[in-house]
């Protein structure tokens, strides 16, 4: 069952002026992020390193933020989220800024560009426990506003590797940084001119000072996340899907479409999946299913396409339309999963969740991403992608036969944000229906 809101009502639901500074903030820094790679990449082979340098300087900011994303929730849930992410960004306005005077200065040392990484991963793992806790508080209509960041954040990406491209050509990689640079101080100025709404009363539960009680809130939050059946089920059917689909997808896509056709379509492959991302951030804003993960997972299916048509050798239209119905199935999945944690969650517990959402979510990307190669060298990539695109449907084939994750029926924004009864002591929140 799926309803449509009036779109007026749906606007006022979404746009504030708070929500367009929280959304100013996400688009700028995601089109900074997005930016990265081609600096990163472009910067260290100018200075004679190869793609292992770049693969290593990247891995030591996934690294800290997988290992420090947990204890960047605790942090949020008991010190407030926007002081924090401001501070983040700073901090990241600064790594970036220095990156920038030392591909200036021309004097650019592996360790000193991994050092930085390491410190961007550790500010990104204080700084993204607070988005989740953030949009509910500044919407309402909680997966409205979901719907319009995703589109942002698709926007930002087709475009972000295309100025950062035109920045490498016409400056240097040493601008790309210091632009990087600028969207986190754009983000951080949008974030103090913030006005987020205080918790209700009693919200805020901090056990103390000192060690004891940040693992006694860690260890409350883990407790929180088992209680939630459904919450713990996708996470676990998400870690197959990081080593047999996603991980694997993404660099064997890259090899198979550059060697059998050129960069030129790899590009146009990529901007396809870019669009299709857009495009069911489009849908997220205009469908309202009562069930939304059940929605998202039947969704989720169209992103077999994207490597079943490489690993089939499909023509290049066939492998760009796989890729843009693949975008739209995983845009309209995410907007449906975000909103689900963001309504089903306490505020009090919410950015640890969304901690350990995001640590079990990504936990298992670089096991696919490490064992596409020697996986590729003993099946042939193509049959590899094949593999994935059937493990696409399995995945989606078990989140739909998990009862706690079909039958989550959505909570209105309202409910959510009183921090009402719905998960009061842990209890399983699926069951029950309100607004």
């Amino acid at each position: 069952m799926v309803r449509t809101s009036s779109r007026p009502t749906a606007a006022r639901a979404v746009w504030s002026r708070d929500f367009a500074l929280f959304f100013a903030a996400r688009a700028v820094a995601r089109l900074g992020d997005t930016m990265l790679p081609v600096a990163l990449a472009a910067g260290l082979l100018q200075h004679g390193y190869g793609a292992g340098a770049v693969g290593l300087a990247m891995a030591a900011t996934a690294a800290a933020f997988a290992a420090l994303v947990v204890f960047g929730g605790v942090l949020a849930d008991r010190f407030g989220t926007r002081k924090l992410m401001i501070g983040a960004d700073l901090v990241r306005l600064g790594t970036q800024a220095l990156a920038a005077a030392l591909f200036f200065s021309g004097h650019v040392v592996l360790w000193q560009i991994c050092a930085i990484g390491f410190a961007n991963g550790v500010a990104g793992a204080v700084f993204q426990p607070g988005v989740a806790s953030t949009v509910p508080r500044l919407a309402s209509d909680v997966q409205g506003a979901n719907g319009a960041i995703r589109v942002a954040e698709s926007a930002a990406q087709l475009a972000g590797p295309a100025v950062a491209g035109l920045l490498v050509g016409f400056a240097s990689p040493g601008g790309v940084f210091a632009a990087h640079a600028t969207t986190y101080a754009v983000s951080a100025l949008c974030l103090l001119l913030l006005r987020l709404p205080p918790l209700a009363p009693g919200s805020r539960a901090v056990s103390g000072r000192g060690s004891k009680a940040f693992r006694a809130d860690l260890a409350e939050g883990w407790r929180q996340f088992r209680a939630r059946r459904w919450l713990w089920s996708v996470i676990a059917v998400w870690c197959v899907y990081m080593i047999a689909v996603w991980g694997p997808t993404v660099p064997l896509v890259a090899t198979e479409v550059v060697g059998e056709h050129g960069p030129r379509a790899y590009g146009l492959v990529n901007s396809a999946l870019g669009a299709g991302t857009v495009v069911g951030g489009l849908l997220a804003l205009r469908l309202r299913p009562v069930r939304m993960l059940r929605a998202g997972a039947i969704a989720l299916i169209g992103f077999a396409a994207f490597p079943a048509s490489v690993g089939a050798g499909l023509g290049l239209p066939a492998m760009a339309a796989g890729a843009a119905v693949a975008g739209a199935g995983m845009s309209f999945w995410g907007v449906m999963w975000a909103t689900s944690v963001q309504t089903q969650v306490p505020p009090d517990v919410l950015n640890r969740i969304h901690a350990y959402d995001v640590a079990g979510s990504l936990a298992m990307m670089p096991v696919g991403q490490a064992l596409a190669g020697p996986a590729a060298s003993v099946l042939g990539a193509d049959r590899v992608l094949l593999v994935a695109g059937a493990t696409s449907f399995a995945v989606c084939a078990a989140l739909l036969l998990i009862p706690a994750v079909r039958g989550l029926v959505r909570v209105e924004a309202a409910t959510a944000g009183s921090g009402g009864a719905l998960a009061a002591a842990g209890a399983e929140p699926s069951r029950t229906r309100t607004g």
